[in-house]
């Protein structure tokens, strides 16, 4: 036992080092909508069954675009391995211009969306307010795609504190800013859904300014700012970008819509439903992000090893991980368990939505391995640069397995809300298992060439 923990232990340590930034960072992100829907909650239940349709519709994309710029951690911890300084510069150039363009093309997407929202089935009643608030996250919607694109640089580099800190900073705004904003302080109009997007909006311009101007006129990142200057968008790196990217961006958008999209079958159900639905999912996210962030500096680690040619650490590193990752699954999830029957109230004093989020906790805590298990073993893949083979992992995982049996479990079977949450545990161990044995696969395959 102690000859198996003396073997992994430089692992533990240097994981737990970078992990624990990228996990504030992760938090970071969702805090922005968990303090969203807190203090919506508090305002209007009518607002906060709102916000749970709109946000997890830009859930969806924002995971989605997340994705994409997870290919720049590739790709820059490979180089960074190889102490290449100037080429990571170079890259960087051609990584916002292909961030620029998602950017772009979800914006189209989302405008599509928003001008269909009435045919989605979602009560009446809730339209206007969605509406407005959906126009705002629109707008923000491109600044994270670029703040991502930098922070997925700063991470590749193992610099994982500076984005944590910009995090820390957006989220203390953002609180602030619906404080005011939300209940109308100072003298401001009370805006209440609406000024929570606007808080939001207004935390995500700055995120991505200060990232984005560290970049360009800091010190100690003299030498990337030179690689950048000297160095053009090229079609090889672009092309690289879109092959790494695409994948892991599918992936991540199909495990997310196994969840976001569910928020549709949900909507069927009622208001009452669908703000429990929120309330959980950002309960849930909370702690997945937890896990996640250690999961992506395993991905960081392994890409360092890959440029070194150093396939026993990449093993090693991915095992530590593993073991980190379900250690954090149970830290977050057991506290969630036990506080189930009144955690649903610190977001709604509505006590049919507080006792309707005690009972979807049970299938959470149910499907806590087979997440730790995807979460890892997805991540060890992007790392190792072997990432076709998520898009149909995921597309089995989530809409032949999770979401047909959501609809199955939930509406026609009528376990409502709680049946469609216990879909999601049969599809995230059937994406685990299977990130696991290609994860083997790749690996094999890259040390035989």
């Amino acid at each position: 036992m102690s000859y198996q923990f003396a073997k992994y232990a430089t692992h533990y340590r240097n994981l737990t080092y970078l992990g624990v930034p990228i996990i504030i960072g992760q938090l970071g992100n969702i805090i922005l909508s968990f303090a969203d829907t807190l203090m919506i909650g508090h305002h209007s239940t009518q607002e906060l069954a709102a916000a749970a349709f709109v946000n997890n519709m830009f859930n969806l994309v924002i995971i989605f675009a997340l994705g994409f710029t997870y290919a720049v951690t590739a790709l820059v911890g490979n180089l960074y391995g190889q102490e290449k300084t100037g080429r990571i510069g170079e890259l960087m150039k051609s990584a916002v211009a292909a961030n620029t363009c998602m950017a772009l093309i979800l914006v189209a997407g989302m405008s599509l969306l928003y001008l269909n929202l009435h045919r989605l089935g979602q009560p009446e009643e809730l339209l206007p307010l969605m509406r407005s608030y959906f126009l705002i996250q629109l707008v923000s919607l491109p600044f994270v795609c670029w703040f991502n694109t930098f922070k997925q640089f700063a991470d590749g580099i193992t610099d994982t504190r500076l984005p944590m800190w910009v995090l820390i900073a957006g989220n203390v705004m953002n609180v602030c800013g619906n404080w005011v904003l939300i209940y109308g302080k100072f003298g401001f109009p009370e805006m209440g859904l609406d000024g929570a997007g606007l808080s939001t909006m207004a935390s995500r311009i700055m995120m991505t300014v200060v990232m984005a101007t560290i970049f360009f006129f800091s010190k100690r990142y003299k030498e990337y700012h030179k690689g950048w200057q000297q160095g053009k968008i090229n079609r090889t790196d672009f092309r690289q970008i879109t092959s790494i990217g695409l994948p892991l961006a599918l992936q991540m958008g199909m495990e997310t819509a196994a969840f976001s999209l569910s928020s549709l079958m949900v909507g069927w159900i009622g208001t009452t439903a669908l703000a429990a639905h929120q309330v959980m999912l950002t309960i849930s996210q909370l702690g997945y992000m937890i896990y996640y962030g250690l999961a992506s500096a395993v991905a960081v680690r392994v890409s360092n090893f890959m440029g070194q040619r150093d396939y026993e650490a990449v093993r090693r590193n991915v095992t530590a991980g593993f073991h980190l990752v379900l250690l954090l699954a149970v830290v977050t999830s057991v506290p969630i368990f036990l506080l189930r029957n009144s955690i649903g109230g610190l977001f709604t004093d509505n006590a049919a939505v507080t006792s309707m989020v005690s009972l979807t906790v049970i299938p959470f805590m149910v499907y806590q391995f087979g997440d730790g298990l995807q979460c890892n073993y997805a991540n060890a893949m992007r790392g190792i640069a072997y990432v076709k083979p998520l898009i149909w992992i995921a597309f089995i995982a989530f809409f032949i397995v999770s979401l047909p049996l959501g609809y199955l479990l939930g509406i026609q079977l009528g376990y409502g809300l709680v049946g469609i949450w216990f879909a999601f545990p049969f599809g995230l161990t059937t994406a685990g298992v299977l990130y696991y044995l290609y994860y083997k696969k790749g690996l094999r395959q890259i040390e035989a060439r």
